[in-house]
């Protein structure tokens, strides 16, 4: 990628009026994004035809007319996503060329087992390769996920650290890291959570050397502008959020009253789109809602 489109896909992400979506559904996903979207389990008889029954949805998703970079400045793609063609191109370049949307890529792996109230990510294997694969790509940046499920101090500071720490290699990469270290929404002890997650990250970001930028993609907190700081850190590229189960009308009410944030939504995002749905229903379904996201993210931001 030559620095002049690295610069304008930055500029872009940073101050551009949308919001990133997120096609990157993995293996363990999939079957719920795939049953949600009208195909059981019963369609498929191994993760070569699920992955490409995925695939045909989000490709549908791409080249609907709503998806364009007017609303849209960013898109998740699943790794086998990014390794595949939409349209006749190699997706993440289609997302930049042809929508002009700016392609990110999750990497981590799935989430390692429960403990200290939290589940870390597991191990990357060959991250190195991966991100150079990406860059080829034409991959601005990354993402991977992490979950707490519990306001425990301790798991909540081991998955900030963990998260940071990845993140460096990614930068020394030449790409930007989203760090999406989720608050499971549904926990009583939430908002406690959240206070905590926003102590350590700051403190992580303070610590971070001059010139080094990171993106963070957040549950939509119980206190409304929790992460203000967050959001105005010279560290901090974009403060994104993610829906985490909540229903897109939930989702994006929330949102709109978080100023500084955009949406960085899966689930929400497809609620409602149907494999059966003939191509003017399905856009018609789509643009509702990429309309009503970029709506609640004009509002926070």
């Amino acid at each position: 990628m030559s620095q002049a489109i690295k610069s304008m896909q930055r500029e872009r992400i940073a101050r551009g009026a949308g919001f990133i979506a997120a096609l990157d559904q993995s293996g363990g996903s999939t079957p719920k994004a795939l049953r949600l979207y009208g195909i059981d389990a019963e369609r498929y008889a191994s993760d070569s035809e699920m992955f490409d029954l995925i695939h045909a949805m989000r490709s549908r998703i791409v080249t609907s007319p709503a998806f364009t970079g007017a609303r849209i400045i960013g898109a998740i793609l699943f790794e086998q996503t990014m390794e595949r063609e939409i349209d006749g191109l190699p997706a993440a370049r289609h997302l930049w060329q042809e929508r002009g949307v700016v392609p990110f890529l999750k990497v981590d792996k799935g989430l390692a087992d429960a403990a200290d109230g939290v589940r870390m990510m597991k191990p990357i294997p060959d991250l190195a390769g991966l991100l150079a694969r990406a860059r080829e790509h034409g991959i601005f940046g990354t993402k991977m996920r992490s979950v707490i499920d519990a306001a425990d101090p301790r798991g909540i500071d081991e998955v900030v650290a963990q998260q940071f720490a990845v993140a460096a290699g990614i930068i020394d990469a030449g790409l930007i890291p989203i760090i999406e270290p989720e608050v499971t929404i549904d926990i009583a002890d939430k908002a406690r959570a959240e206070d905590m997650l926003l102590e350590a990250i700051a403190r992580r970001l303070d610590a971070l050397p001059e010139g080094q930028e990171v993106m963070l993609k957040l549950t939509l907190p119980e206190r409304d502008n929790l992460y203000r700081a967050l959001i105005a850190h010279p560290r901090v590229l974009r403060v994104v959020a993610l829906s985490g189960g909540f229903s897109r009308a939930e989702a994006n009410a929330r949102l709109a009253r978080n100023a500084g944030m955009v949406a960085s939504f899966s689930r929400a995002l497809t609620e409602g789109l149907r494999e059966d749905l003939d191509d003017a229903a399905f856009a018609r379904a789509l643009e509702e809602s990429i309309e009503s996201i970029h709506a609640a993210s004009l509002a926070g931001d």
